[in-house]
């Protein structure tokens, strides 16, 4: 009896695999694109990309992302900091999904796409198998595989219609720090440190395709794509499912870095006037000043060298972050350090003046926040040159 029993739950477990495996979706169902206006966080600053599939007649009302990770991954900020770390596919029903970017009071737009059935159903296809445990998991980019790369990769692939992606009207192509720096408020800490973290390779025009690594360019660029080199346009309707609503934003000036290195880059230059009119130096400020650029510039080699992100190459940030710093510390501890110094000291100036240069030029550009740090280092540099002369 317990053996016919256990036939039965075996039959009937694989009958319901192979159904879901099998699902097919009606003549009613549509798939469309969903697109999520930032959020208040660096995080979600960038905006969000998603499927949904719908089918009335068969009550589903899903929608796939790839924008989850998981906390509990072994080594989870290691192998984002290497550049190493997996993102996943996620599936919410579609009301989960909207109640929660209503609650973070964050535009939603719908654009329901121009797919015959069998279209329909090769996306969903890929999407249920690509949501398999087995297949969830993919290395996570930030501008060439990531949420919303994946939405236009998974279309081109899966379906039989050519896309053309067409330029929107007056469009002007941005370089990839452009792109990401509209999307955030240069007076922010985080805009500051992308600037600092990111190198000159970020500094070139983005190719029409690429601009869509942001979802909003997703949604601008779906809009006006067209099916089989025609005028049949991918997009057959575009809704705004929800409208952010209006709150009152607090900037927080007093803190925030143009301030905060305007008054670095003051207190320099005061102790280095009051320094000059008396002839003598700081050592702690000149200590303090050559441990943290060094720091930070050996924080910015480990990025460009020790990790996995191509974004974080050829960084000039060195120029003024200069790694060498951390090792001539026991010259500037001495009161009379040895000759060769000065002409380091020279050096760095020099450094600085190629970083002007390469700002001036685009070979990259810089966060404007640190303007006052760099010309404080400067006068500050310059100063030891001639006090060490005068001794």
């Amino acid at each position: 009896m317990r053996h016919c029993f256990f036939i039965i739950i075996t039959c009937l477990f694989f009958i319901s695999s192979s159904f879901s495996q099998t699902k097919r979706l009606s003549d009613e169902a549509e798939i469309s694109v969903l697109t999520i206006a930032p959020g208040a966080s660096l995080n979600d600053a960038f905006g969000h990309s998603a499927f949904r599939i719908k089918d009335k007649r068969f009550g589903i009302d899903l929608v796939y992302n790839y924008g989850i990770y998981d906390f509990n991954t072994p080594n989870f900020y290691t192998k984002f900091a290497q550049g190493k770390l997996n993102y996943l596919i996620g599936r919410n029903y579609y009301l989960d999904f909207y109640n929660s970017y209503v609650y973070q009071n964050r535009t939603i737009e719908e654009q329901s796409l121009n797919l015959s059935q069998t279209e329909k159903q090769q996306v969903f296809d890929y999407l249920e198998n690509n949501y398999k445990p087995e297949n969830r998991a993919y290395l996570y980019d930030f501008f060439f595989d990531n949420c919303a790369t994946r939405i236009k990769d998974v279309l081109v692939k899966n379906i039989h219609s050519s896309i053309t992606f067409n330029n929107p009207e007056n469009f002007q192509p941005q370089t990839f720090r452009t792109l990401i720096q509209n999307q955030l408020d240069a007076n922010s800490w985080g805009s500051v440190g992308i600037d600092i973290a990111l190198g000159s390779v970020i500094d070139r025009p983005a190719t029409p395709e690429e601009h869509m690594f942001l979802p909003k360019y997703i949604h601008t660029f779906f809009g006006e794509a067209t099916l089989n080199t025609s005028t049949n346009p991918l997009v057959k309707s575009n809704k705004l499912v929800f409208k952010q609503k209006e709150t009152k934003g607090s900037k927080q000036m007093l803190f925030s870095p143009f301030v905060i290195f305007s008054v670095l880059g003051i207190l320099i230059i005061s102790i280095t006037y009051l320094d000059y009119k008396n002839q003598r130096r700081t050592k702690l400020l000149d200590i303090l000043l050559f441990t943290i650029t060094g720091l930070i510039g050996v924080f910015i080699l480990l990025l460009w060298f020790a990790t996995d992100h191509e974004a974080t190459a050829q960084n000039y940030n060195l120029l003024w972050a200069f790694a060498l710093n951390l090792f001539v510390l026991g010259q500037v501890a001495k009161q009379t350090p040895k000759l060769w110094f000065i002409k380091y000291l020279k050096f760095l100036i020099i450094m600085l003046c190629l970083l002007t240069f390469h700002w001036m030029v685009g070979i990259q550009v810089f966060a404007i926040a640190l303007l006052p740090l760099f010309l404080a280092l400067g006068i500050r540099y310059m100063f030891l040159v001639w006090y060490y002369k005068m001794l």
